[in-house]
């Protein structure tokens, strides 16, 4: 059996790797290629493009980098039209794997959308695309397959990954011991996972960081 993925940036990376693990846990003779990231391709996908090529954000950057997404898309399409995957699994990304799964799912090429986009928050409309494009979505939260019955089209609840990496319920004194900030007060600081966003954003960050503990 052959899988074609496409992982759109950083998260994506890590959530394809996951699921790639557990497919190989049911069958190891499975091959995985497409657009990914280190995580990935140390589980053993063959890299056609790199994941951060599709990590893109604001209205420059796309606009931009158009021309070369929709060449990779393109190729991605020729190849799996000419050397059909057993199935595709888009992992994130909508803006570019939705488009690409409605071509494949038309040449009968069996289509997932891995992580559901906020259909349920705005944008409703979407969800007739995200039928047209993939057999099936794989749903992070258990609300999301509940707002995809209703509308007829067919998803699972897989879970969150961070549940098999974390506690539901943390323990709060453990872990400021841990980081030695007993009585601190703590801000989590959270800039993204695209290279861009960590970039452009970081430097704003720090700076807010430092004058939030210099007026404390």
């Amino acid at each position: 059996m052959r899988i074609a993925l496409v992982a759109g940036e950083t998260s994506g990376d890590l959530l394809g790797a996951g699921l790639m693990r557990a497919l190989q846990e049911k069958d190891s003779s499975i091959e995985f290629e497409g657009i990914a990231g280190p995580a990935m391709e140390a589980a053993g996908c063959k890299v056609l493009a790199d994941a951060e090529e599709l990590a893109v954000m604001g209205l420059v950057e796309p606009l931009r980098r158009i021309p070369r997404l929709l060449k990779i898309r393109k190729m991605l399409h020729r190849r799996w039209l000419k050397n059909r995957p057993d199935a595709f699994v888009g992992i994130d990304a909508p803006d570019f794997n939705l488009g690409l799964e409605a071509k494949l799912r038309a040449a009968s090429i069996r289509t997932v959308h891995y992580v559901s986009p906020s259909v349920w928050a705005w944008r409703q409309g979407r969800v007739k695309k995200i039928g047209r494009a993939a057999d099936c979505v794989l749903c992070l939260l258990p609300f999301e397959k509940a707002f995809y019955d209703e509308h007829g089209v067919p998803a699972e609840f897989v879970g969150h990954p961070m549940a098999d990496r974390s506690p539901l319920v943390p323990d709060i004194t453990a872990a400021r011991a841990k980081l030695e900030l007993l009585g601190s007060q703590v801000l989590a600081v959270l800039p993204g996972s695209r290279q861009s966003e960590v970039s452009r954003l970081g430097p704003v960050f720090a700076q807010t960081c430092k004058r939030l503990a210099d007026s404390n």
